[in-house]
C-alpha cells in the first residue's frame, strides 16, 4: 500500500497586505500545509497621529485574513533585531551623507535572515512571501573527461510578470542556497489580477490600498522622521555659478538628483548634484542636462551574487539598475579586490546616490547585487 504524500510545509509572511494574503490562498490550493507569520518590526508612533498605530491596524489585517483562510498565524517580535540592524544603519547612512534603502536591508536582515531562519528551525519546508519575482529551477551538469556527469539542481531568481511591480530590486540579498526553500506564489501575475482574485475569493483586505509610506513607519513622512535623530542643521546652498542662493535645513534632508524639495524660489526648479559635509555646503543646478548630475563609473560593495557563474576574468557584461522601477541601463563590472567591484555605466547615468543599491541583471535574470560607495 502507497503511503499518502506528505504536504509540503509552508510558512507564509503575512503582512496584512493583499500580496501576501492572495500568496497564501494560492498555497492553500495547491494543497501545502499553510501556516502564517506576522512580524512586529516597529511600533514606535513618534511623528504619528495618536489614533494612527500603523503595526497593529497591520496586525488586525493579517489576523482578519489568516482567520478568513483557517489557518495558524504566529506573531514574531523582532522589534529589537530591527532597531539594530535596520533602523541604526538607516540614520547611520543619513547621517553620513548617503542614501539608504532600509526595504533592501530589512529582507535582508530580517525577513530572509531571521524569518527565514525560524521558518527552517521550526519545521516548515518553505518560506513564502508576497514579493514580484519568480524563482527557476534548472540543472547544471558537471563532472570530468571521461566521467559520467552528474546533474545538480540550481536555482534562477526572475523579474516577475507584472515588470512594473517587480521587487527582485529589494531582494537581491537571497542566497543560492535558500532559493530551493522560498516561494513567491504571486510572481507570475500581474498587480491587477491579483486584486481582482482577492475580491472575488472574498478576502478581507481585498480593498487595502498600496502602502506608500516607509517600510518601517507608515504614514509618517520622511523628513519628520530623521528629525527624531538627526538635529537640523542649516548650511548654504550654492548654485552651478557659485553663488549662494538660499538656506537648507541639514543635508540628510536631500539626495543627489532630488528635484521636489529644494524650496529656493527664483529662476528654478534646481537639481542637487552634490553634498559637502566638511563644510555643510548643498550644491544645486538649475540646468536639468548638467553634466556635474551625471555619473559614467562607480564603486560596489558588500555584493552578493546569486549566480556567479556570469562573472568572467575580465569585465562582464550586465544590466543593473540602482533604484527601484528605474530604466535598466546596460554596464560593464569587474572585481577590484575582496569585496570591491567598478561599474562602467555604458552611457552616463543621471543621479546615482552613494548608499543606493545597484542591482544587477542577465536577461530576466536578477543575478545578485550590491551598494554604491
Amino acid at each position: 500500500m502507497k503511503k499518502a504524500k506528505q504536504k509540503k510545509k509552508v510558512l507564509v509572511a503575512l503582512s496584512g497586505g493583499i500580496d501576501s494574503a492572495v500568496s497564501a490562498y494560492l498555497l492553500i490550493k495547491k494543497g501545502c500545509q499553510v501556516e502564517a507569520a506576522f512580524m512586529k518590526n516597529w511600533s514606535s508612533t513618534t511623528g504619528l497621529k495618536l489614533q494612527e498605530c500603523p503595526w497593529l491596524k497591520d496586525r488586525q489585517d493579517a489576523l482578519r485574513v489568516a482567520a478568513f483562510l483557517k489557518i495558524k498565524i504566529h506573531t514574531l517580535d523582532f522589534e529589537k533585531e530591527y532597531q539594530k540592524t535596520v533602523m541604526q544603519y538607516f540614520f547611520d547612512e543619513y547621517k553620513k551623507g548617503r542614501t539608504p534603502n532600509p526595504d533592501v536591508m530589512c529582507n535582508k536582515e530580517i525577513k530572509f535572515k531571521l524569518l527565514y531562519n525560524w521558518a527552517m528551525k521550526n519545521g516548515f519546508n518553505f518560506l513564502a512571501t508576497g514579493h514580484y519575482t519568480q524563482i527557476k529551477k534548472v540543472a547544471f551538469l558537471h563532472g570530468r573527461a571521461k566521467m559520467q556527469p552528474s546533474s545538480v539542481p540550481i536555482y534562477r531568481l526572475l523579474r516577475s510578470k507584472d515588470e512594473f511591480k517587480d521587487q527582485t530590486y529589494f531582494i537581491y540579498n537571497v542566497k543560492q542556497e535558500q532559493l530551493p526553500h522560498l516561494l513567491f506564489p504571486i510572481g507570475g501575475m500581474k498587480k491587477k489580477d491579483v486584486r481582482s482574485l482577492a475580491r472575488k475569493i472574498g478576502l478581507p483586505n481585498a480593498d487595502r490600498k498600496e502602502s506608500m509610506g516607509l517600510c518601517f513607519v507608515g504614514k509618517i513622512r520622511l523628513k519628520e522622521f530623521l528629525e527624531q535623530k538627526l538635529k537640523p542643521k542649516k548650511g548654504p546652498i550654492i548654485n552651478q555659478d557659485g553663488e549662494k542662493i538660499g538656506e537648507h535645513n541639514g543635508l540628510y534632508n536631500f539626495t543627489l538628483g532630488q528635484r521636489q524639495g529644494v524650496n529656493i524660489g527664483g529662476s528654478g526648479p534646481y537639481f542637487v548634484y552634490a553634498k559637502d559635509l566638511k563644510t555643510n555646503k548643498l550644491y544645486v543646478t538649475n540646468f536639468a542636462d548638467d553634466d556635474r548630475l551625471k555619473t559614467k563609473e562607480v564603486q560596489i560593495h558588500s555584493v552578493n551574487w546569486i549566480n556567479n557563474t556570469v562573472l568572467s576574468k575580465q569585465y562582464t557584461v550586465l544590466n543593473g539598475r540602482y533604484r527601484h522601477q528605474g530604466e535598466l541601463v546596460p554596464l560593464t563590472i569587474k572585481k577590484i579586490k575582496n569585496d570591491l567591484y567598478q561599474v562602467i555605466f555604458r552611457r552616463p547615468q543621471k543621479a546615482v546616490a552613494s548608499g543606493q543599491s545597484l542591482v544587477l541583471y542577465k536577461g530576466k535574470e536578477c543575478v545578485g547585487g550590491g551598494v554604491i560607495v
